[in-house]
């Protein structure tokens, strides 16, 4: 019988780089999986339906919560962001390491429900690097990068309570940043993967072969 996977719940500011990072990770290791939210914001340039998000109408998410689908959900931006249950759990117990990239309310609230999780904050090196991302998606208005930044504070106020950081630098400053973020997160999947407690039914039959 394969052991539960592991939950790695991603967050940080908007404009960090997350949704980045873990897709650069995916493209290295096929052994980790990326649980798809559901949001009512409009989707973005290229972002796929079932992909990126599952992108549902405010009254369908507002089912969903009355229904105590969402293994968390929470407004972030005017917007509403979910993970469903029954996603989750269907991952974790095929034995599926499972990231989790959703803002920092939904995160904490991960946490609080599977103990087990990891919380990893992505973290830009300064404001002002947060905002040339910002900038540079050329999807945001003018309003919605003075709401974005406006929140960042707050944000990063609430890193102490995870278990990692990982800052994710400036391109200028290091052409390869992106990988190095992405590398960092999987030696935070690994490590984890080599605890102890992963290990007892290993060391149990070794330890059972060694004594005959």
């Amino acid at each position: 019988m394969a052991n539960r996977g592991k939950l790695f719940v991603i967050s940080g500011p908007a404009g960090a780089g997350k949704s980045e990072i873990v897709k650069t990770l995916l493209k290295k290791h096929d052994d980790v999986k990326l649980s798809v939210s559901c949001t009512t914001r409009a989707p973005r340039p290229g972002e796929v339906n079932g992909v990126s998000y599952h992108f549902v109408t405010e009254e369908r998410f507002q089912e969903l919560v009355d229904q105590d689908a969402f293994y968390e959900w929470a407004h972030v931006h005017q917007n509403r962001y979910g993970t469903l249950k029954s996603a989750v759990e269907e991952q974790l117990a095929q034995g599926h390491d499972l990231i989790l990239e959703i803002d920092v309310q939904g995160c904490l609230q991960a946490m609080k429900q599977n103990p087990d999780a990891t919380g990893v904050f992505i973290c830009p090196p300064s404001r002002e690097n947060l905002e040339k991302r910002l900038r540079n998606r050329g999807t945001e208005t003018e309003e919605s990068i003075r709401v974005r930044l406006g929140n960042v504070a707050g944000e990063v106020s609430q890193a102490y309570k995870y278990d990692y950081v990982i800052i994710h630098q400036d391109w200028a400053d290091v052409p390869n940043a992106l990988d190095v973020a992405a590398d960092e997160l999987y030696a935070i999947i690994t490590a984890r993967r080599l605890e102890k407690d992963n290990r007892v039914e290993f060391l149990d039959q070794l330890s059972a072969s060694l004594r005959k």
